[in-house]
């Protein structure tokens, strides 16, 4: 992860101090061989942006190494329209364009959008209205607020919502749809934390979300109307891929403290909830993922034994079915109490179904493998089978820790913090 030096702790939040003829907002559009697509797309921003936007407006196009006539086309846009400008980059990614496009702008709002405008502009202004003000310090577009009205397809609604269950589970984030590719940052704000983003992909967003809200910087969220856009060029898996490798690098950064994220604190005093917010975050999740590591190594060592006790007057399967139900009613209670604090007895029978249904998930996974197992060896070792359900345990051990955390012992806070508490 980045560890450079940048400036001071950021100022207490304040209305935009607007420098007339200045630009207010830059709202970048980054492009990769879109010749076809850039111009509709930057006219008619303009245009709404002419029509609807209050301040004086910049549209600036990011050229990532497009090897297509889009170089051609954003220059001849600069030149015919005012407030357009283009910029040229050598390299591809989405988030390396954007981190020098937001560095090297003047304006005091930074913003960006995908060249399809699957995203209603008319959500536009709601977007950056709380950064002018000084209400919040990033904005974002969501999908996932019932408000929302959203027109895609089912795997790419499964994979966008799978996605922030993973984030939520993982890396504690509070925000509701990380992927969006419509967002805005004051300027203040992406000078201090953009040294801090590491990815220049796809994961850039999500990375930028984190740290931000790590840091206890607030988030704005605007429910938006999108539409999918049925030839988009995203490579869907190699994404999904990155993004895995982003969300345990940047996991791994934040459990060892390697982020000097107290530069992006607002001085005391600026909003109580921001400061008081962020040590229950750390705090909570590395007492959690401690506490389930504890709970989950003697629940194995118990399974192991039951399994093994099972084992001497039955079949593999009915052993293994019988150890891991009596251990995964233990794990749930323990860690139900230890691990997420909860007391007494309310719920307490709804944990534990909702355990039993995680248990299910366990128990086909291991069921699974001694199937595998037993159709490929006729006679396997007792060592062999205990090596297989070890692996498959461990699989089992990381999708129970995040449905545990998602599902069955979710956060639970009395002050709604973003418009993504209406979703649940």
């Amino acid at each position: 992860m980045r560890t450079d030096t940048s400036p001071g702790a950021l100022p207490a939040r304040a209305p935009l101090a607007l420098v007339p003829g200045e630009p207010v907002l830059d709202v970048v559009i980054p492009v990769f061989n879109e010749e076809k697509d850039l111009g509709p797309c930057v006219r008619r921003l303009h245009e709404h942006l002419t029509r609807t936007f209050p301040y004086p407006f910049r549209i600036t196009v990011a050229d990532n190494a497009s090897t297509d006539r889009t170089p051609e086309v954003a220059h001849g846009l600069a030149s015919v329209l005012d407030g357009v400008r283009s910029t040229r980059l050598e390299e591809k990614g989405r988030g390396r364009a954007l981190r020098q496009v937001w560095s090297a702008s003047d304006a005091p709002v930074l913003a960006y959008m995908d060249v399809d405008l699957s995203t209603d502009l008319n959500a536009l202004l709601p977007l950056v209205a709380p950064l002018i003000s000084g209400h919040s310090d990033l904005a974002i577009g969501t999908r996932l607020a019932r408000s929302s009205r959203v027109v895609r397809g089912a795997k790419r609604e499964f994979i966008s919502r799978a996605y922030n269950l993973l984030l939520r589970s993982s890396l504690a984030a509070r925000f509701s749809d990380a992927q969006c590719g419509f967002k805005a940052i004051r300027h203040e704000v992406a000078e201090r934390l953009l040294p801090l983003v590491e990815d220049t992909g796809w994961f850039f967003d999500t990375e930028l979300l984190v740290l931000a809200e790590r840091a206890g910087l607030r988030i704005h969220e605007v429910p938006v109307d999108w539409v999918d856009d049925p030839d988009s060029t995203v490579h869907i898996v190699r994404t999904a891929t990155e993004d895995l490798k982003g969300v345990w690098r940047v996991g791994r950064a934040l459990a060892v403290g390697a982020l000097p994220l107290d530069r992006l604190a607002r001085p005391f005093g600026d909003d109580p909830r921001d400061r008081s917010a962020l040590p229950e975050v750390e705090g909570g999740l590395a007492r959690q993922l401690l506490g389930f590591c504890a709970v989950g190594a003697l629940s194995t060592v118990l399974y192991l034994l039951l399994y093994s006790a099972f084992r001497a007057g039955t079949g593999p399967q009915f052993a293994n079915g019988a150890a891991l139900l009596l251990s995964a009613i233990a794990n749930t209670a323990a860690n139900r109490r230890l691990t997420f604090g909860v007391r007494g007895r309310d719920r307490a029978l709804r944990h534990q179904a909702q355990g039993l249904v995680v248990f299910g998930i366990g128990l086909a996974l291991t069921s699974g493998s001694l199937a595998a197992l037993g159709a490929a060896t006729a006679a396997p070792a007792h060592s062999t089978e205990l090596a297989v359900l070890i692996t498959a345990n461990l699989a089992a051990t990381v999708l129970r820790f995040l449905l545990f955390r998602a599902w069955v012992f979710p956060e639970r806070r009395d002050t709604p913090v973003n418009v993504k508490d209406d979703i649940r």
